[in-house]
């Protein structure tokens, strides 16, 4: 009786493990793995329009002019990384660096693209981020390694428009992504910098907390345990690290937080923790009745009004 204990058990274990490492590759590969049809950029352009016409003369009138200017740049990690420029008509007008979502591309934040160079006369930059969209990579970073991707480009943007001054606008793993490089040493030359962080989450575990519980009711014992120890290994960071709230903490820079109050992709309550965690000087703003990544949809006016008041009035033509 007790060897059959002893050998029931043993079965036990060794099940648990092997769902375990079953599960842990799975979550890995469900949350890091690139959209199959990223380099696509035909189709990126035509869903696009499709989901916002009203950019379309917009568009147009850039690619009359030459003004939508594709650039490749080797990143820090050596990897070749693709951005769109859009020039100001103002050479003193700052840069605004957009920084999209997962699994997203460059080109599915034209909207927020058009708003910061038509509406506010900036010269913007919009990076795919690693592994998305023509940039190399073979898994997402999630907003952490991307970090260092996003100061490269700032130095870019820097010396192509001989810029000091920037705005750094990210929505979701994007406003994680901007979150993450405001603690970072900016490049040499830029003065000031202006984040907005739209719906960012807290930190990696966090979120991916949130959506085992909400997509498959699972409690993060030991799946997120054991794939966060396997993306340390595989990838060099694990999910604890990427934490968006140490990052704010030791921000010095202005920073407007944005969140919709019905976002349950990205929980509402995360912006809490983030804006009393980040220093003066800070601002927050949270959209009513708003779901994930539609503030700008849902609250236009307001939305390009509260950027106006956040931008110092001296940067904008």
């Amino acid at each position: 009786m007790k060897r059959l204990l002893c050998r029931g058990l043993l079965a036990f274990v060794l099940i648990l493990l092997l769902l375990t490492a079953g599960g842990s590759v799975y979550m890995l590969r469900y949350a890091l793995e690139p959209e199959t049809e990223r380099t696509d950029t035909a189709r990126c352009f035509r869903r696009f329009i499709e989901r916002h016409p009203e950019t379309k003369p917009w568009l147009d009138s850039l690619k009359a002019c030459h003004a939508l200017r594709d650039t490749f740049a080797t990143m820090p990690s050596g990897e070749r990384h693709h951005a769109y420029l859009i020039p100001s008509r103002h050479s003193e007008a700052p840069v605004c660096i957009v920084l999209h979502g997962w699994r997203g591309c460059a080109i599915d934040f034209l909207d927020y693209a058009r708003l910061f160079h038509r509406e506010l006369g900036c010269h913007v930059l919009l990076p795919d981020l690693h592994a998305h969209g023509l940039s190399e990579g073979k898994t997402i970073g999630m907003g952490w390694q991307e970090r260092h991707d996003v100061v490269r480009w700032m130095q870019i943007a820097a010396e192509r428009f001989g810029a000091r001054r920037f705005v750094v606008h990210g929505v979701s793993m994007g406003a994680a992504t901007a979150m993450n490089v405001s603690a970072e040493p900016m490049p040499e030359g830029v003065d000031d910098v202006r984040f907005v962080e739209d719906c960012g989450y807290t930190s990696v575990w966090d979120e991916f907390s949130h959506e085992m519980k909400a997509r498959f009711g699972l409690p993060p014992f030991p799946i997120l345990h054991a794939s966060s120890m396997l993306c340390g290994l595989l990838y060099g960071w694990n999910f604890s690290e990427a934490s968006s709230l140490r990052q704010v903490a030791e921000c010095r820079w202005p920073m407007l937080f944005i969140h919709g109050d019905s976002d349950d992709f990205v929980p509402s309550p995360m912006v809490h923790p983030l804006f009393q965690a980040k220093p003066e000087p800070k601002s927050l703003w949270v959209t009513a009745g708003t779901h994930h990544a539609c503030s700008l949809a849902d609250y236009p006016d307001d939305y390009l009004s509260r950027l106006r008041h956040f931008i110092p009035r001296s940067w904008l033509p």
